[in-house]
């Protein structure tokens, strides 16, 4: 009987130690995956907030450039009126999702404010307008590359917040989702026509 007793104690402690094993790496694992997620949003906020850095210093470019377009193509009164509300809507925008939508339409009415300027000849030679233009040219290089980063850090934070077991985690303390940086307007998807 008393072999009885030891044996199933024994057994008992395995069952229990098994138990307590599992309890620890059950939590082992959830405070990982809670970190990861924290990592993961850090990654995205900063990849948003490197591409906001660039977007505000095209935002202030902006009136410089329709100052000196103004210059030259005072018909065009509408147009460069257009392209100062898409800047200030998106300099005003109160959320990504916001921001992501009026940074397209900015890039439109920019378009168009080159296309003004390409019927102008003297503001063409103007060195001060091909030095904004320039330089506007490197800062939509590097928005660019920013906006390619912060989709790439987000793809990983959504794979993570979806995939089974860790969506479980991501529920639990409510992981949002993230808003791909993607192109809205559909003039900015069209194919650019060149003519010689």
């Amino acid at each position: 009987m008393l072999n009885f007793i030891s044996v199933g104690g024994i057994v008992g402690l395995s069952i229990l130690g098994a138990v307590v094993l599992l309890i620890i790496i059950t939590a082992i694992w959830f405070i990982a995956t809670y970190n990861a997620f924290i990592r993961l949003r850090n990654n995205v906020e900063e990849g948003f907030s490197t591409m906001d850095v660039y977007m505000k210093k095209r935002y202030d470019l902006i009136p410089n450039l329709v100052e000196t377009v103004k210059g030259y193509a005072t018909h065009e009164k509408d147009t460069l009126q257009k392209v100062i509300e898409a800047r200030n809507m998106a300099m005003n925008s109160t959320s990504p999702q916001d921001q992501i939508k009026n940074d397209s339409a900015l890039s439109g009415t920019l378009k168009s404010l080159f296309a003004v300027a390409e019927s102008y000849p003297q503001l063409q030679a103007n060195q001060n307008f091909l030095d904004l233009q320039n330089q506007l040219q490197v800062l939509e290089g590097e928005i660019a590359s920013s906006r390619k980063y912060y989709n790439g850090v987000v793809k990983v934070y959504e794979n993570k917040r979806e995939v089974f077991p860790s969506n479980i985690v991501a529920k639990m303390f409510k992981f949002e989702e993230k808003s791909f940086y993607e192109v809205e307007n559909s003039e900015e998807r069209k194919n650019v026509k060149v003519k010689f």
